[in-house]
């Protein structure tokens, strides 16, 4: 919940350093500022990627220019120099690199709470709850409303849901064209992200459903894989405009947490063995 509160930028909760730069964190709850911090010769595809693991930066920017010149590509070929007393926003799927002999400082506001974090080495199984998105009937709704709303729609949308990430400590793996794929390392912040995001696109008119389970994955460049990634898709397939849906598993995991849940009964899941019990997030406090 969003409070009034003040934050002096001089001593950071944390520092987080790579070659040629660091970025200090400032965490104020549900948002966390990024004070940047990259020297000359500083390059995203040099001195991050190899604790990112992905081709490209995935995260989501914000914020404002204190100091020197930015020169950042995106993966369509646009490119743009974001220099001192500029504002910025630098969607997912980018480059950059510092320009000239001035370090590039900034404070960002969105995507700091894991950036510059190292990730686990491709390949390599780990546990974590799977959540995927889509809105609810979006052919339907671009044709309705014509292509240019629809793109301004969409946009609106993305950012709500990278906002809830950021409040509740999600990592975005990919976007679906109308919906996203994330992973988590808690099950009840996945189901609460998720319910901010419901909430959050209804102002706009549209509605969402969700699908959440949680297993083994295996991280690879920009994407995830394995039997649990299909499971939580096919959780998504079986909800209802505006319904939460999660499988047994992430419901047992979610004992004692006081979010509650109504029992959707069993089904069985496109090309996957057996009965599975999925559980519908309730209208109860989350």
């Amino acid at each position: 919940m969003a409070r009034l509160q003040s934050r002096v930028l001089t001593v950071p909760d944390e520092i987080r350093t790579f070659p040629q730069g660091r970025v200090e964190i400032f965490d104020l709850g549900d948002l966390v500022v990024g004070r940047s911090v990259f020297d000359p010769g500083w390059r995203w595809s040099v001195d991050v990627k190899p604790n990112a693991g992905t081709e490209l930066c995935e995260y989501h920017h914000l914020g404002v220019v204190i100091s020197g010149l930015l020169h950042v590509v995106m993966a369509s070929g646009a490119e743009v120099d974001i220099g001192a007393g500029a504002a910025f926003e630098m969607p997912p799927g980018h480059d950059a690199w510092v320009v000239g002999d001035e370090p590039w400082i900034s404070l960002d506001f969105a995507g700091m709470r894991s950036y510059g974090q190292p990730i686990e080495a491709t390949g390599e199984r780990v546990l974590a709850t799977i959540l995927f998105t889509d809105i609810v009937d979006s052919t339907a709704v671009a044709e309705r409303i014509g292509d240019k709303r629809w793109r301004e729609l969409l946009a609106q949308h993305d950012d709500r849901m990278r906002f809830a990430l950021a409040q509740h400590r999600g990592r975005e793996i990919k976007t679906t064209g109308d919906g996203f794929l994330c992973l988590f390392d808690s099950s009840a912040r996945a189901v609460r992200c998720a319910a901010a995001l419901r909430d959050g696109v209804a102002e706009l008119g549209i509605k969402i459903r969700a699908g959440i389970h949680t297993g083994e994955v295996e991280l690879v460049p920009d994407d995830v894989r394995g039997v649990a990634v299909h499971t939580a898709s096919r959780i998504l397939s079986l909800a209802a405009p505006g319904e939460i849906l999660v499988s047994a598993t992430t419901y047992e995991l979610l004992a004692g947490s006081g979010i509650p849940f109504l029992d959707r009964g069993t089904h069985e899941l496109k090309g996957l063995t057996g009965l599975r019990s999925v559980f519908a997030l309730s209208d109860g406090q989350v």
